[in-house]
């Protein structure tokens, strides 16, 4: 018997190896929004421990407003998370992390899309549920003080006052003209919604009080035909202005203060929109990259 020997030949792929570079700039590119994502939960326990929600809980559920704090604290995990899968992925060269890490930025990205859309198609929708959000936070304005600084920061930057108008603060029962409570700013409106005098060094906070109170109003004797020897009196009634008037506050509504803002300032929508994206798609890219070494490397073994 005659035996032949045969030589086995092995080929492999040439620089079969995972790209340092893009491995190390995905990594540097998730630790700084893990980092964030910490920074954003940090913040966020740290406003719930000012306002004595960690020492009760029960808190949380008796909130009938928007509460902040709930925005920074989703934003954080998402963040959080999303880092910690693209670091780990990228050193520990997990492929089923960066497939989780590119998914969910995808996901993400077609939602931002998907929003963009909605709103320009359904615009009156949107300008409805705007009103109503705002309304139903205005109604909570003195329940949290995160939403409380949120509309006031929101009134002042756009020189605005309630949804529609400083009427829509009658819903709020400290501000409201109809209940019975003697509350000092009943029939008034936030300092927020005050014209800011560049003359005061200090913002004056009850600059909002009495500005909707109904004008008082008097009966006065008239005279008339005095002096012909025929003398009549007419009581004529006489609507009071208050010495405050609505002159000293903004008389606009922050939904069409919004409407206003949105096309002096779409180029700079543009810019930020397009940032997120060009991000998201970098995010994406470097992922789906690593992903394509680490299985060229696996299939060459």
């Amino acid at each position: 018997m005659e035996l032949h020997n045969e030589k086995m030949y092995y080929y492999r792929y040439d620089n079969a190896e995972v790209n340092c570079c893009y491995k190390y700039l995905m990594f540097s590119y998730n630790i700084i929004f893990w980092l964030a994502g910490v920074a954003f939960i940090a913040v966020g326990f740290w406003a719930w421990n000012e306002k004595g929600i960690l020492s009760d809980l029960s808190q949380v559920t008796r909130m009938h407003g928007f509460d902040p704090v709930w925005l920074v604290l989703a934003v954080g995990t998402i963040t959080f998370i999303l880092g910690f899968a693209g670091c780990v992925g990228a050193l520990r060269e997990n492929i089923c992390l960066l497939k989780f890490f590119s998914g969910i930025i995808g996901l993400i990205f077609f939602l931002e899309l998907a929003v963009a859309v909605l709103a320009v198609v359904f615009q009156a929708q949107v300008r409805q549920w705007l009103n109503q959000f705002f309304l139903s936070n205005i109604r909570a304005y003195r329940d949290d003080i995160d939403l409380q600084n949120l509309i006031d920061s929101l009134q002042r930057v756009n020189h605005c006052c309630g949804a529609q108008g400083p009427m829509d603060w009658d819903l709020n029962m400290y501000f409201s003209c109809n209940g019975s409570h003697s509350n000092r700013e009943k029939c008034g409106v936030p300092f927020s919604c005050c014209q800011f005098d560049p003359a005061e060094s200090v913002m004056n906070t009850q600059c909002g009080y009495d500005v909707r109170k109904r004008p008082e109003v008097r009966s006065f004797p008239v005279c008339n035909m005095c002096g012909t020897g025929e003398v009549g009196v007419t009581m004529v009634t006489v609507f009071l202005p208050l010495q405050r008037e609505w002159n000293n506050i903004y008389r606009k509504g922050c939904i069409a203060a919004l409407e206003d803002w949105l096309p002096g300032n779409l180029i700079t929508v543009a810019i930020v929109f397009v940032v997120i994206s060009v991000l998201q798609m970098l995010g994406i890219y470097l992922a789906r990259t690593l992903i394509s070494d680490i299985e060229k490397v696996k299939f060459s073994y």
